[in-house]
């Protein structure tokens, strides 16, 4: 399978607490919208366990179809963080303790007085040809391969090695989104007319995504959220204003957010 059209990104949440639900993730829509300002589009997310075959199956799979691959989860000092390892199977290559890494590591643990266990020397196993990226939060790196990102699974740390991602990624054009909010507005009462619209402006992407807000006392409101995204921002306006005319003229009051 080629490449998606455009700069894409795939996202790979890593972990058994993840699909347990005993931790809910954050990391897919942080790393999302740190990527499109960048005109770098999230085209796929994958949540896997810590399983080191599924891990490099997958990581290749995707490496090969999209620019980018962002993984978050299982780098850190305990024996069920495989996620380097698995890196390394995927890509061929060795790993091992790396000074570099080591380095960074011991001078964190030293400036904040903690001991520097063998356990928290594992975080410094790092895949060879691999670049690090900085930890800015708690010191331990995580590392770039190829076109695969190696970031910690909770978030703010993931947010943190962000920062370090920026310039190494080539973007593309970048994608703007507009929207128009509905109340009482069901999907059903405009789901045709708006495909009409889809087919009309193919350069634009049309969604429509119904809300339910609890107001008071048990009470109920709904509606429906239409975005429209592009990387043509003619055709994008053109797009949302019909949008909320559509809506004005089933009878319902449409108001149109302020631009991302």
């Amino acid at each position: 399978m080629g490449k998606t059209s455009g700069v894409t990104a795939a996202v790979v949440l890593i972990g058994d607490e993840v699909l347990s639900g005993r931790t809910q993730d954050k990391n897919l829509q942080q790393i999302a919208q740190f990527l499109a300002p960048l005109g770098i589009n999230v085209v796929e997310c994958r949540t896997i366990p810590d399983d080191a075959a599924m891990i490099a199956d997958t990581v290749n799979t995707l490496r090969a179809r999209v620019d980018y691959v962002f993984t978050t989860g299982g780098i850190g000092p305990t024996h069920d963080d495989i996620t380097a390892d698995s890196i390394a199977l995927a890509f061929g290559v060795a790993i091992d303790v790396r000074h570099d890494a080591l380095e960074v590591i011991e001078h964190w643990y030293a400036r904040t007085g903690t001991p520097l266990t063998e356990s928290r020397k594992r975080m410094a196993r790092i895949p060879d040809g691999a670049s690090l990226i900085v930890n800015p939060v708690t010191g331990a790196p995580g590392f770039q391969i190829g076109n695969v990102f190696v970031m910690a699974g909770v978030p703010s740390i993931t947010r943190g090695m962000l920062e370090d991602v920026a310039h190494r990624l080539h973007g593309g054009a970048v994608t703007r989104s507009r929207s128009v909010k509905a109340d009482n507005l069901r999907e059903g009462d405009i789901a045709v007319p708006l495909g009409e619209m889809q087919s009309r402006y193919p350069q634009v992407s049309i969604g429509s995504y119904p809300y339910f807000l609890e107001v008071k006392d048990g009470e109920v409101k709904r509606g429906t959220h239409l975005v429209a995204r592009a990387t043509d921002d003619a055709a994008l306006d053109a797009v949302i204003n019909e949008i909320a005319a559509l809506v004005a003229s089933l009878g319902f009051d449409g108001r149109i957010d302020p631009q991302d």
